[in-house]
Order: C-alpha cells, then structure tokens, then sequence
C-alpha cells in the first residue's frame, strides 16, 4: 500500500500519478484519505490532552485520599474523562480501519521514467530477439498438435476438472516437466535459491501480496477456512519474510519456485480461451526478489536478463515491452513484459511480466531491514522493496515452443537445451 505520510505531504503529487495510470477514482479517494487522516489526527490530539488530564488528576485523587479529603466530584469528573477516551479510541480505530480500507484499493505510484500512455497500444518494444518462424508448409496450431501427437488432452481434462484445467500426457507430460526443471536449473545457477511452498495460503498472504481484496473474485477461495489458492507463487514466496526484518548486509534475498497457479479468470468472457491461451490451472517458475530501495531498478533489469535468457537458450522469437502508465499492474511502479511469437497464432502472447513493486507489498506484509546510522551505532529500519516476474510461465511458452518446432511431416524438434531433461530429441 502507499505510505500515508507520502500522501499527506504531497496529496496532489500522489494523485497526479494515480491520474496517469487512468486511476480517477483512486484520486479522488485521496481526498477521503486526507479528510479522515485530518480527523485522525485531531482526535489524537485530544485523546493525549484528555489522558494527560487524567494522570494528573489522578495524582491529585491519590493525595487527596492519602489526606482523607473528599474525592467524590474528582473522581466524577474523571468517569466522564474516561468515557469520552474510550469514546475517542473507539473513533480512532473506525477511522484507521476506513483509511485502511481505502489505501487496499489504491495501487502503487509508477515511477518517473515509465512512458505516459492510457492503453496497451502505447506500450514500448525494448528489443526484439529472434526472427519468426518461416514455414513451406501451413503451420498447424498446438491444438492440433496436442491431438495429433497425443500430448495434451483438453477434453479429458475439462471431463476431471471443467475447461481450463488441461491434462498433460506421455511426452507432453515429459516436456512440460523438462521446461519446469530447466527455468529452474538456470536460475539457480545465477544466485537464486530454490523454495517449494504451498500453493494454499491464507488471508493474510493474499493481502499482503496485494490481491485481495480488490482481486477476490479472480481467485480461487476456499470455505470454510478462508484459504485461498495462489494465482502466482509471488504470493507465497513473498510471504516467507511477512512480518521479518532484515540486516542490510543479508540483501537482496532471491528466491526461485516453481507452483501450479490456479486463477478463476472471472472477467475473461469474451476473450481468447482456445488451448493453452487462457486457463485456470497453470505451471509457473517465478522469480523474486527483496532488496534495498537504492538498488532496485538496477535489479529489475537484472530479473529481465534472466527471464530473457530462458527464451534465448530456447531459440524462441519474443520481444521485451516496457508498459506505459495506464497498463501497469497493480502493484507495479514499472513493468516489462516478454512476448513470444506464435506461428500458428499469429500473434504474441505474454510468458513473464518482470514487476519492481517497490516498497508497496513489504508495506502491507511488514518487511524491513536495518540499515546502519554513518558515526552512530544505531541501526534505522526501512522497507525492503520486493520485484516480482515470471521466469517462466509455461502454458504459452509450450504454444510457441510447440508451433515453432514443428515439421512439414508434423513432427515436434525438441530444443536442444531440453534433450537432457526430456531424454529425446523430437517428438512424431
């Protein structure tokens, strides 16, 4: 969440920004936000005029007794003092509960260098790796090639679970296995450690990793015990450290992990469901990262060199986006995403955003770190700022790995990276 002290200092600053991430509303609510922090305020105030009124009134009664004089109208007056404490308290805890409230729905800031621009179309291409795919022959699309080769099975899968939910086979089964254990492999051997966590967490991770509760209809919630299922292992990893505090000399922490994903995809009607396009159960390596707010955009260029080299040792043509102000996520202060070309598709599609959330996640989650005072042994704590990308997500992945590799005979060439994990070299 945004820090109430940045928004009470500079609230038209705070809003310009939210109005260039088309946040209308979110602007306007820091108007509220101003009000009821004005109002907090003022009542915090009067609460410590009433208790210091209290305490001393009280040393009064104490000597008054300790003198057997008559206490009576003191100890009156006191009662009502303390029932309109209470009565403060009371209002104070309903206007931090409503300032809170608001502030959960309020995404992050973008930063300074990220391109103005209301849509997608106003996105930036950074680079493009790789050329398409050319063919003498019309590619088929990797539904047709699942059915062919026997490798996914979309109609069995929506017979377990419903659709959405594809059912991975013999040598499918065996790639996507392969493409899990070497985004895990290269990224381990570039300094991130590995964690498996669950992928069932409760309220508290999901509100700290900022997707509820403005995002509880996409996900997927489990009653009685209020537990939900991750839609990224963003949320679990990030979780690991809720409520710690770091030593600077410990930072940046990188973790690596690989989950299944499950998203409701509640607002997708109309949108492309085909295959692997749009799912409700999904693989995903990820990639996260806590370290010192002065380093972290040189860092978020580092997570996109290490999800893009994924890409380039698979051979796959993708361009890397810089999102404009009005496409950012949620969370996000600036965002690149990674898009593969599929032949058959004809289009791209997104396998990784790479995120820097700045201190917005730790702020909900509580994670710190202690930096050292210059000519002082004290230590001041700050938050640690949390990058997040996907390195990689596969159900896409496989679409343009599996279209781009295809034969005139309708064979599939695994890619040579692969061959190890897989323990063949083509699929036919």
């Amino acid at each position: 969440m945004l820090d109430i002290k940045q928004i009470r200092d500079n609230p038209g600053f705070v809003k310009e920004k939210l109005i260039l991430r088309n946040e209308y509303e979110s602007a306007a609510n820091i108007d509220r936000i101003m009000k009821a922090d004005k109002d907090r305020l003022e009542l915090i105030k009067k609460g410590e005029t009433l208790k210091q009124l209290r305490n001393k009134v009280s040393e009064e009664i104490a000597i008054l007794k300790k003198n057997k004089e008559n206490t009576d109208d003191k100890i009156a007056e006191m009662k009502k003092v303390s029932d309109e404490i209470k009565n403060i308290d009371e209002n104070l805890r309903n206007i931090e509960k409503e300032i809170g409230i608001i502030l959960f729905y309020i995404p992050n800031l973008p930063a300074d260098n990220v391109p103005v621009g209301k849509t997608p179309e106003d996105n930036i291409i950074i680079k493009s790796v790789g050329k398409k795919s050319e063919f003498n022959f019309k590619p088929s699309d990797h539904i047709e090639l699942s059915k062919r080769h026997n490798i996914i099975d979309f109609e069995r899968g929506a017979k377990i679970s419903g659709s959405g939910f594809p059912l991975y086979k013999g040598k499918g089964a065996m790639l996507e296995r392969a493409l899990i254990n070497y985004m895990l492999d290269e990224h381990i051997r570039k300094g991130y450690k590995e964690v498996l966590t669950p992928v069932i967490v409760n309220r508290a991770s999901m509100e700290a990793a900022e997707k509820v509760p403005k995002f509880e209809d996409d996900m997927y919630r489990i009653d009685p015990d209020d537990l939900f299922a991750i839609p990224t292992a963003e949320v679990s990893i990030i979780n690991i450290h809720r409520d710690e505090t770091f030593n600077e000399e410990e930072l940046p922490v990188k973790y690596c992990g690989y989950t299944n994903c499950f998203r409701r995809e509640a607002g997708s009607y109309g949108k492309d469901t085909r295959g692997l396009l749009r799912i409700h159960q999904f693989n995903k390596v990820e990639l996260i990262t806590f370290c010192r707010s002065e380093e972290s955009y040189k860092i978020m260029e580092e997570m996109l060199d290490d999800a893009c080299s994924i890409l380039d040792g698979l051979e796959i043509h993708y361009r890397v986006i810089e999102l404009c102000t009005g496409d950012l996520g949620f969370a996000a202060s600036k965002c690149y995403d990674i898009e593969c070309w599929a032949p058959a598709e004809e289009k791209w599609l997104e396998v990784s955003s790479i995120s820097n959330c700045t201190d917005f996640q730790a702020r909900r989650g509580r994670i710190k770190y202690k930096k050292p005072v210059t000519h002082h042994s004290s230590r001041v704590t700050n938050y640690v700022h949390i990058l997040n990308g996907s390195g990689l997500a596969t159900p896409r992945l496989m679409v343009a790995l599996l279209e781009s590799n295809q034969t005139e005979s309708g064979s599939i060439i695994i890619p040579p990276v692969l061959r190890k994990y897989t323990g063949f070299n083509v699929i036919e």
